[in-house]
């Protein structure tokens, strides 16, 4: 879009505007607004990546690791599944962990601590998604906000000339305008679509926290049967 933009710049070779030769010269002439909509990008990628990474580490268990926990309770060997959840750095990991240190307790007691753990590990997983979802809301808003200022500016501008050039003083200032607005519907996109990523991702962790919970739990009623 802006690489079009570009071209359409470069090739009308407007009279009192220069002709640009970069996409940075470009965005340069958003104003101040491209200030906190450049903070907004950086803040974005860095939670994106930030969380892509933890959230995929989360989401990879050993195969053999509820086989393992499994083989070891009904073996009563409770300290060696202990070890081999400490040795797993996976939110599934610390909710068995606290469920076998519940053993010997009533099956409720052991099933509400596990479900605490998961929420709490669910709650690490979700940090800052809530800013990226605020961050493809906010961006529009303040590239508007850019638009908005520059309109009144061209205007102003307007005004002051005394009409004298007044279509291409007007239009030179409205573009340079509308770059704010582009640039935070892009900066916009790229959160949205990095969010509801994220959330897809979380979401599917959360289904194997829950599945592997209910396999614990029952796997606890297996010697009483």
């Amino acid at each position: 879009m802006f690489q079009f933009v570009l071209l359409q710049v470069d090739s009308t070779q407007m009279a009192d505007g220069p002709a640009f030769t970069s996409l940075f010269e470009l965005l340069l002439k958003g104003g101040v607004i491209m200030i906190p909509l450049a903070i907004l990008l950086i803040i974005a990628f860095y939670i994106f990546f930030e969380r892509y990474f933890t959230i995929k580490k989360a989401a990879k268990v050993d195969p053999n690791f509820v086989n393992n926990i499994r083989d070891n309770v009904l073996n009563g060997n409770i300290d060696a599944a202990q070890i081999l959840c400490k040795n797993s750095d996976t939110p599934i990991a610390r909710m068995i962990e606290k469920g076998l240190m519940r053993i010997g307790r009533p099956l409720k007691n052991i099933e509400v601590a596990v479900e605490n753990v998961g929420k709490l590990q669910i709650y690490k997983l979700e940090k800052g998604l809530a800013g990226l979802a605020t961050i493809a809301g906010a961006a529009p808003m303040l590239g508007f906000l850019g638009t908005v200022m520059g309109m009144i500016g061209a205007f102003y501008n307007l005004a002051q000339s005394g009409g004298e050039g007044g279509a291409d003083l007007l239009a030179n200032d409205i573009y340079q305008a509308l770059v704010t607005t582009a640039t935070g519907l892009v900066i916009g996109i790229i959160a949205y679509i990095g969010y509801n990523t994220l959330v897809s991702m979380v979401e599917k962790v959360i289904y194997r926290m829950e599945m592997t919970s209910v396999e614990f739990i029952d796997l606890l009623q297996e010697p009483a049967s």
